[in-house]
């Protein structure tokens, strides 16, 4: 089992889309903010037009104290005021349809970059992390616990006779399962730890600032773990393999050695740790 596979390589490809669709997003939303702003000055712009407009017209008028030519400007610039709002209002009705038009671009790809998003990082079926996420995750949890010189544990978990369970109770069956033992995992853990489903039966945790007494405690919740399948509650069964980082551990060292300790303890060999029943 190596966490480095061609599935996770193809992972990261992914996630350059969704970098590509998020600044495609970052871009619409500033047109939408330009365009805000040269509405607003256009509507500065076009009041200070129409004020001296009315004020062209009619001052002169004014000023010569003559009420006949008083009343033909102001028609005259009555007029001309109802042109430019009309024109005004057109292209005020423009811009809005404009925008509106970006908003629902920017809202559909948003949707396609969270959907991206949660494809390349999250197993669809138990909503955890998917391994694509995992790897560089964990060498900056590495990288943090050499720097500051904390415990950092990573246990794997290998759920025992799934196959006879999907076998004798068929794969929605299966499906339960591994659903069930997912939200029991996420329940058992902190906030701060992390929650992987390798592929198949297969599961990761890996725990910050986690020593072997704190580990204890989170195998102690992981014990009772059931799910009612046909109206029956059936255990689930798991074995496990853990390694605390040591100083000078590359990443892939850390998981290849609790890979060799779950291997160990799921065949009888003594090692860390031995099948944990439900």
């Amino acid at each position: 089992m190596n966490l480095l596979d061609k599935k996770s390589v193809q992972g990261f490809h992914q996630g350059e889309s969704i970098e590509a669709y998020t600044e495609a997003i970052q871009t619409d939303l500033r047109k939408i903010q330009t365009s805000n702003w040269s509405s607003w000055s256009n509507t500065v712009v076009i009041v200070l037009l129409l004020t001296c407009a009315i004020v062209s017209f009619t001052l002169p008028s004014l000023l010569r104290d003559q009420p006949s030519f008083f009343r033909i400007d102001l028609g005259l610039a009555v007029r001309i005021l109802v042109g430019l709002v009309l024109l005004f209002s057109i292209y005020s009705l423009w811009q809005q349809l404009h925008i509106k038009d970006l908003c629902d671009e920017i809202q559909q790809k948003q949707a396609s970059s969270e959907a991206l998003y949660r494809m390349a990082m999250f197993d669809p079926l138990t909503g955890l992390y998917n391994r694509r996420f995992a790897q560089p995750r964990i060498e900056a949890e590495v990288l943090r616990c050499q720097r500051k010189g904390t415990p950092l544990t990573m246990l794997l978990l290998d759920l025992d006779q799934f196959k006879q369970l999907n076998d004798a109770h068929g794969h929605s069956a299966g499906d339960a399962v591994l659903r069930a033992f997912g939200e029991h995992i996420t329940k058992a853990i902190r906030g701060s730890d992390l929650a992987v489903r390798l592929g198949g039966d297969e599961f990761m945790l890996l725990l910050p600032e986690c020593d072997a007494i704190q580990l204890k405690r989170v195998l102690d919740r992981l014990l009772r773990c059931r799910v009612e399948i046909a109206g029956k509650r059936i255990p689930v069964a798991f074995s496990v393999g853990w390694k605390e980082h040591v100083s000078g551990e590359s990443s892939s060292d850390l998981f290849e050695a609790a890979d060799r300790a779950l291997y160990q303890n799921k065949r009888g060999i003594p090692a860390n740790a031995a099948s944990v029943p439900a």
